[in-house]
């Protein structure tokens, strides 16, 4: 698998991630193993993770296969802090004191010494940024973390914490934003692309085939093994499951269709070839689904294909 450079940065990552959001939960550690030596074998070595998946269980099972099912020097392990369950209530939480107890916990469950990739998760309107971005200076300075980035932040808001982060005065620079692209959901091209590509920051995009909605699968329906079904899921798959979306997931059939290829592969060679985008994370349910997604690898859209799947998804309202 093609790697490439992240942001202002010396790290190489896979132009494919591997999403592990729902391991420990619904993924037990037998589809999870399967899924990462599928991942390992293809030439993959960028694995998303975060503090909050499954209660910390996604990192649990990471970490029990570093050293036994993959070496930790052939994983670029990125994880995530700052928001978390309490009583089924989401809290989001970037104080320096939270922040930092997250990365901690995060290490011990990994079972590392460090992360590659320290991600804050999402924006805090209730503390600081300045408070924020210290926990980021902290962590890199102490050597358990080696690059920082963020994670759903606005365009001014990344701009704002990649200027402040300014290597120039000693800072950690921020080398990556993840937010969410695909042709269901294309809000970053007004502001966070431009701020990436003018501040040279990667992106790295999270759920590239529109929740799942652009494989076509939810065009007769809900499948019962589908995430639309899944009672952790459905209100996440509910958004793209309307009258705009379905016009699009029809738009990217027919591509499909005459392309020879599956819609899932269309629809994320669209984002994995966006102007900016560094990779493209995606997650699967089984191995097997794994397999097939990492197919496209193989293809590349044709310009005309891309154009008018970039000129259907942008006009239609």
């Amino acid at each position: 698998m093609e790697k490439r450079i992240l942001g202002n940065s010396g790290l190489r990552v896979s132009r494919l991630g591997l999403g592990t959001m729902t391991w420990g939960r619904d993924t037990d550690e037998h589809e999870a193993a399967d899924q990462l030596k599928t991942f390992l074998d293809a030439g993959g070595n960028l694995i998303d993770t975060a503090a909050m998946y499954g209660d910390g269980d996604s990192e649990r099972v990471i970490g029990g296969f570093i050293g036994t099912l993959a070496k930790r020097e052939d994983l670029v392990i990125a994880t995530k802090a700052g928001i978390s369950f309490t009583a089924g209530e989401r809290s989001v939480n970037n104080s320096r004191t939270n922040l930092l107890s997250d990365l901690d916990k995060s290490l011990s469950r990994l079972g590392v010494e460090y992360v590659d990739l320290w991600q804050i998760h999402t924006w805090d309107p209730m503390v600081p940024l300045e408070e924020t971005l210290s926990a980021i200076d902290q962590a890199v300075s102490s050597g358990r973390v080696r690059y920082v980035g963020v994670s759903n932040f606005s365009g001014w808001q990344l701009a704002r914490a990649a200027t402040l982060q300014n290597p120039i005065f000693g800072k950690s620079p921020i080398v990556s934003t993840q937010v969410e692209y695909s042709l269901l959901n294309r809000g970053i091209e007004a502001e966070v692309i431009p701020a990436s590509i003018e501040m040279n920051i990667g992106v790295l995009a999270w759920s590239p085939i529109g929740r799942g909605v652009l494989t076509g699968k939810y065009r007769n329906g809900s499948p019962s093994d589908s995430r639309g079904a899944s009672p952790h899921f459905s209100s996440f798959i509910a958004p793209y499951l309307d009258e705009r979306s379905r016009k699009i997931v029809d738009a990217v059939c027919v591509a499909s269709e005459g392309l020879g290829y599956s819609p899932l592969e269309v629809a994320l060679s669209w984002v994995r070839e966006g102007y900016g985008v560094t990779s493209a994370i995606v997650g699967a349910r089984t191995a097997a689904q794994l397999r097939g997604i990492l197919t496209v690898e193989e293809i590349t859209l044709p310009e005309q294909v891309r154009t008018a799947l970039d000129e259907i998804s942008a006009d239609i309202n």
